[in-house]
């Protein structure tokens, strides 16, 4: 009997990089079309997206055997779950009482051209004032807070895919 959510884990890969790239494009539609300028987490979390994407698009070109989608399936579970990591730093910025915020930086092009790299990398992965500024809701929720949502999804998808094809023994 056909199982109708039992597809090639080539198929749900390839699924997971197309949601990334739905992510990558509300993000773009957001910043250029509604003109909501990203902060440095912001931009941490795009990164995660397409370390996560890439990740889902490797897997679904290379079609490896089972070692091999446990493989591409944790490495996309940890790219995500980095960007969870993340979105969640970003959730408990914006939460934080407006004394505590801290405060905001210079634009990311400014510190990228006159920062070390690992000050700049600092910025972003522990965010600035601007972070905590709640620009767009859907719902009542946060860009970060949908964003967490849709990392625990990927990482769902991801690691869904050890138990979703029987097991081989060849690596590759």
């Amino acid at each position: 009997m056909l199982n109708p959510l039992r597809f090639n884990p080539r198929t749900y890969f390839f699924i997971g990089f197309l949601i990334c790239c739905s992510l990558l494009l509300i993000g773009a539609y957001l910043q250029f079309e509604k003109k909501l300028e990203p902060c440095p987490l912001c931009i941490s979390q795009r990164i995660a997206i397409f370390a996560t994407g890439l990740c889902f698009l490797c897997a679904a070109i290379h079609n490896p055997k089972q070692t091999g989608i446990n493989v591409y399936a944790v490495v996309g579970a940890v790219t995500a779950l980095c960007g969870a990591g993340v979105s969640m730093r970003h959730i408990w910025l914006q939460h934080l009482p407006p004394d505590q915020v801290p405060e905001c930086s210079p634009g990311l092009e400014f510190v990228f051209q006159n920062f070390p790299l690992s000050n700049t990398l600092k910025l972003m992965l522990n965010g600035t004032g601007e972070c905590a500024k709640v620009d767009w809701t859907l719902l009542g929720f946060s860009i970060p807070e949908l964003t967490l949502l849709a990392f625990l999804s990927l990482v769902a998808l991801s690691l869904a895919q050890i138990w979703n094809h029987p097991k081989q023994s060849s690596f590759y």
